[in-house]
Order: structure tokens, then C-alpha cells, then sequence
């Protein structure tokens, strides 16, 4: 017959390596927040385009500007007065109407606010016209805002002592992102005329789908292409991101003409 140990001192050793684990757990996030507040301190924004934009050269160059910004996103803000501004420095003249205007600028504003990295990257190489990733705006609770614990931790998010961590690293430390997304088309006038054909599916309920298409010509041509300006800091708030955000975007696109 076998005979087995007491367990009982082993038991009580439990409360200790836990408390232990704890420890070294805490410290370890302690430098690893420490780390990420000095890596991220300075505010870095950056724009960047999903296809670069190469007007016609060859064509004569207008310098009147039609501008039309539109903003289908949840935040009011103001990008449209800084690009004509910039527009008007590079010596262009805002047009009153379309017909008066060589080129015409159509911006559509799909979303501001925070954002995981990785999505961003989906949504940029996507390009013009794509939806945007179903989690660019949700993952931003626990993706672009997460605390630099989660990172590391989140394949332990069992572990008592990483959760422990997380909250209190996660209340002072903080990855955060934010950004504006916009899709951009250019028009430009041309000589010559420009045949294009427009086809549409539309949906009727939930099984018919209806089917349009158009054909037109007209002496212009057309360039679009979607731009992404991003704000990172730690403990970034939308009040400091958004001067810098606007003015980068603002910056980018008129950097076209």
C-alpha cells in the first residue's frame, strides 16, 4: 500500500507563491508602464494616403479650387476654413460654384476619434470608397486605449495578480490614438472629352437586389484616394489631438496641387 504526505504544509506554501507571483507581476508592469509613458511622452502625428495623387500636367493649370468638405462622422470639426486657407497660400482662388472652378475638391469625412493601430492599417489599404473595419471605433476601448499591462498580459488575463496589475498600471498609463479618416476625390478640367460608366446595386429588402448604370462623357478627370491623419500620446486626450490632427490633414491635401 502507498502511503502519501500530508499536503497540508504544501497548501499553506499556495498563499505565498501567489502573493509572490503578485509581486513580481506588479513590478514587472510598474517598468513596463514607466517605459511606455517615456517612449510615448511627445505627441507624434503623422497623414499618410492609401494611392498617391498625380494631377495631369499636361492639361493647363487652373488655379481655381471648388471645395466641398462634408463630415459623416459623430465629432463637429472644422477642417474645411485651414484647407482653403492653405489652398489660398499655394495661390489658389476659391470658387463661389463649380462651373467657375478649374479643379473641384470633394472631401468626405468617415470618421474621427480613437482607433487601434492595426486597424487603421486595414482601413489606409483598403483605399477610397471601402467600408471602414467594424472594429476601427470599438477597438479603440481595448486596443488603441489599452494600458501598456494589457499588452503584455493579455494572453493571462486568467491570472489574478496580471488583472490586478491592468487596473492599477491602467488608470496612469495610457496608449491612446486617435485619428481622421477621409475620402477624397479631385476633379480636374481636360480638353478632351472622358466617357465613364457608373454601375450601382441596390438593395431591395433582404433578397432583391437592383441593378443601375450610367454613361456619360464630360471634359473631366477624376482622381480619388483616401488620407488618414493620426495623433499618438500617452494619456492622449481628443482636446490636444485635434489642432494637430486638422492641420496635418488640411496640410496633406492641398500638398496634392
Amino acid at each position: 500500500m502507498h502511503t502519501y504526505a500530508d499536503p497540508q504544509g504544501c497548501s499553506n506554501r499556495v498563499p505565498w507563491l501567489a502573493a509572490a507571483m503578485a509581486f513580481v507581476s506588479c513590478e514587472f508592469v510598474g517598468c513596463a508602464a514607466t517605459q511606455i509613458a517615456l517612449e510615448k511622452k511627445d505627441l507624434s502625428v503623422q497623414t499618410r494616403m492609401s494611392e498617391t495623387v498625380f494631377l495631369d500636367l499636361d492639361e493647363e493649370q487652373g488655379r481655381t479650387i471648388y471645395v466641398d468638405v462634408k463630415n459623416t462622422s459623430d465629432k463637429d470639426i472644422d477642417v474645411e476654413s485651414p484647407l482653403r486657407q492653405n489652398l489660398q497660400a499655394k495661390g489658389f482662388t476659391i470658387a463661389a460654384s463649380p462651373r467657375e472652378a478649374f479643379y473641384h475638391l470633394q472631401a468626405n469625412i468617415l470618421y474621427v476619434g480613437k482607433a487601434d493601430p492595426s486597424a487603421l492599417r486595414e482601413v489606409l489599404n483598403a483605399g477610397y470608397g471601402t467600408a471602414l473595419a467594424g472594429g476601427l471605433g470599438g477597438a479603440a476601448i481595448g486596443g488603441a486605449t489599452h494600458n501598456y499591462s494589457g499588452a503584455l498580459y493579455g494572453g493571462a488575463i486568467g491570472m489574478l495578480a496580471g488583472g490586478a496589475a491592468e487596473v492599477v498600471s491602467g488608470a496612469l498609463v495610457k496608449d491612446v490614438t486617435y485619428t481622421i479618416v477621409t475620402d477624397l476625390q479631385i476633379s480636374q478640367a481636360t480638353h478632351e472629352k472622358v466617357e465613364q460608366s457608373v454601375r450601382s446595386a441596390l438593395k431591395q429588402g433582404t433578397a432583391s437586389t437592383v441593378v443601375q448604370k450610367s454613361d456619360s462623357s464630360r471634359n473631366r478627370k477624376t482622381y480619388q484616394t483616401r488620407i488618414m491623419s493620426t495623433a499618438n500620446k500617452v494619456n492622449l486626450g481628443f482636446d490636444e489631438a485635434e489642432p494637430y490632427l486638422i492641420a496635418g490633414l488640411s496640410k496633406s491635401i492641398a500638398g496634392i496641387f
